[in-house]
């Protein structure tokens, strides 16, 4: 953030009390905390806790997590919960919190969950090109290596995250 956000003022950075080196915009007075993007992203897995469900979006050839942003004034357990819903058609009967992890491309802190389904039935949306039911181990070799995804999904089954290194990593326009 290099603006004021209310006057548009360009912000110069001031030692807070308590907080450390914070933006802060002279014209109004005020510090001005970064904003960012908060979403979520699932460990979908069958009933029985066998499977993983990964899927193709936006006409890239490689397997994923459902993920989705998490709505102004909605609990991340929600977003998880209706994301599934909109993406894959199904409905979950548990969510637990794994992991978060910033993402610095597009400035988003990413909450990993692991989303138990009702039932395997499944009807995606516009957003799904294609979806797959992995065992554990295929499903480890079949997610984008290198990705947050990968790393969120390794994780969570190996119980140590390892994140990737994204200097260099470049947002592709769709």
């Amino acid at each position: 953030m290099t603006h004021c956000t209310e006057c548009g003022t360009e912000l110069i950075l001031k030692e807070h009390p308590t907080e450390g080196t914070v933006p802060f915009c002279t014209k109004c007075g005020e510090y001005r905390w970064p904003g960012f993007n908060t979403a979520v992203s699932m460990v979908v897995m069958d009933p029985a806790k066998e499977k993983v469900l990964l899927i193709r979006q936006y006409g890239r050839p490689f397997y994923v997590l459902v993920a989705g942003y998490v709505n102004k004034g909605e609990d991340a357990e929600d977003a998880v919960a209706r994301e599934i819903r909109e993406e894959i058609g199904a409905e979950v009967s548990e969510i637990h919190f794994n992991h978060s992890h910033y993402f610095p491309p597009s400035n988003t802190l990413m909450l990993n969950f692991t989303a138990v389904l009702k039932d395997e039935a499944l009807h995606t949306n516009e957003e799904v090109d294609g979806y797959k039911w992995f065992s554990i181990e295929d499903a480890r070799k079949n997610i984008k290596p290198g990705s947050l995804a990968s790393a969120f999904l390794n994780g969570y089954f190996d119980k140590t995250y390892t994140w990737p290194d994204l200097k260099n990593y470049v947002m592709k326009k769709q």
